[in-house]
């Protein structure tokens, strides 16, 4: 009987701690935090906690296994942090340019298509988990991308980038 109760005492205290945390974590995201580049001509968005948490679900559904953290496992040079994201040709800093590279992507310096190696709504018969992706989720997903380098700083993406 006491141990029941200890066990039951124990989950309900774990419970009620994760519950405490993940509201927690949900507060620190807060307005400014969410607002993001929208695209290149300098506009910005507020998007929601909402829109962060589908993104997340999405990038961890979709790219994580490639890009866990922002790294990016075939090309450790290149990451998901800003100063890569900048540096890309079209650079790919904003909602706009991320959701077309998802739909498009071109290598690093923007001269070829890469959809036959890179996973995209283009190249969805070949990469399954893009088939169902809206235009929505792909706005989510870069927001995710985006927001991330303001939450983690430089942990995001591995550490500062390489410049050659």
């Amino acid at each position: 009987m006491l141990k029941k109760l200890f066990v039951t005492i124990t989950i309900t205290i774990l419970f009620a701690f994760q519950t405490f945390v993940s509201n927690a974590n949900a507060a620190e995201l807060t307005k400014e935090l969410r607002t993001l580049p929208l695209n290149d001509q300098g506009e910005t968005v507020v998007v929601s906690v909402e829109q962060i948490a589908k993104g997340k679900k999405l990038f961890v559904d979709s790219c994580a296994q490639c890009h866990a953290g922002g790294l990016t496992k075939t090309n450790p040079v290149v990451n998901l942090g800003t100063p890569s994201l900048e540096g890309a040709v079209p650079n790919r800093n904003n909602i706009v340019a991320l959701v077309d590279y998802l739909k498009n992507p071109t290598t690093y310096d923007g001269f070829e298509e890469i959809a036959e190696f890179h996973p995209s709504t283009k190249s969805a018969d070949i990469f399954p988990e893009m088939r169902n992706l809206t235009d929505d989720d792909l706005a989510n997903v870069s927001s995710y991308i985006l927001l991330q380098p303001k939450v983690l700083g430089e942990q995001w993406g591995g550490g500062k980038s390489y410049r050659f």
